[in-house]
């Protein structure tokens, strides 16, 4: 029972160390989003190249296979937490979003799907949820266009990203990474209609969709 009881509460300082550090380090979260450590995943479409503008945030060396990660997924619950400010809560959805995918697609190409796919709907969970927020704070008055317009983009990498998975998955798990591509679908279509009804033209959308 001690023993139990000492080793949650270690976890858990261990935790906050590892969330006080990351918060020193980081001034904003825009800090996450740098080109240099961006995955640059382009998509080749028949005889049409095009290309997503919009740079993944680094998702670390430790990633979901590690057994490391529970700390730091534990750190991200006690961030979100923490952060009390509506906007700067919704960049973090957005860049835990970011950071889930780009583990999962790594986690793909090294041959452990079962772990990538749990990743990537926990990350796309996260983006709509940060989409879901946004229109909240939107309809209350607060002025969210930049947010919108990263959502729109945002939303377009991660079903770019997601088609590039779809062309290596499993056949067993086609049929739910459609589902889980279908989140983008609907974040980008929130975020165009919020963009369009401020006379700003929406990022274009190269994919077919019905």
């Amino acid at each position: 029972m001690w023993r139990k009881i000492i080793f949650v509460v270690a976890t858990l300082f261990f935790a906050f160390g590892i969330l006080f550090i990351s918060i020193l380090r980081t001034a904003s979260v825009k800090y996450e989003f740098g080109q240099g450590k961006g995955l640059d995943l382009n998509m080749v479409s028949g005889n049409k190249s095009y290309s997503i503008i919009y740079y993944l945030a680094y998702p670390g060396k430790v990633l979901p296979d590690s057994p490391l990660w529970r700390i730091k997924a534990a750190r991200d619950r006690v961030w979100l937490l923490l952060t009390t400010n509506k906007t700067k809560k919704i960049e973090l959805l957005l860049l835990f979003s970011d950071k889930r995918l780009g583990a999962s697609k790594i986690l793909f190409d090294k041959g452990k799907p079962e772990v990538a796919y749990s990743t990537l709907t926990k990350g796309e969970k996260y983006m709509e949820e940060a989409s879901i927020e946004e229109e909240k704070i939107r309809k209350e008055g607060v002025d969210t266009t930049e947010l919108v317009k990263r959502l729109a983009n945002a939303s377009l990498k991660h079903y770019e990203v997601i088609d590039a998975i779809l062309a290596t998955a499993p056949e067993d798990a086609i049929a739910g990474l459609k589902v889980t591509q279908n989140i983008s679908t609907k974040v980008y279509e929130r975020s165009r209609n919020a963009l369009l009804e401020k006379g700003i033209a929406p990022p274009d959308n190269p994919f077919n969709w019905q």
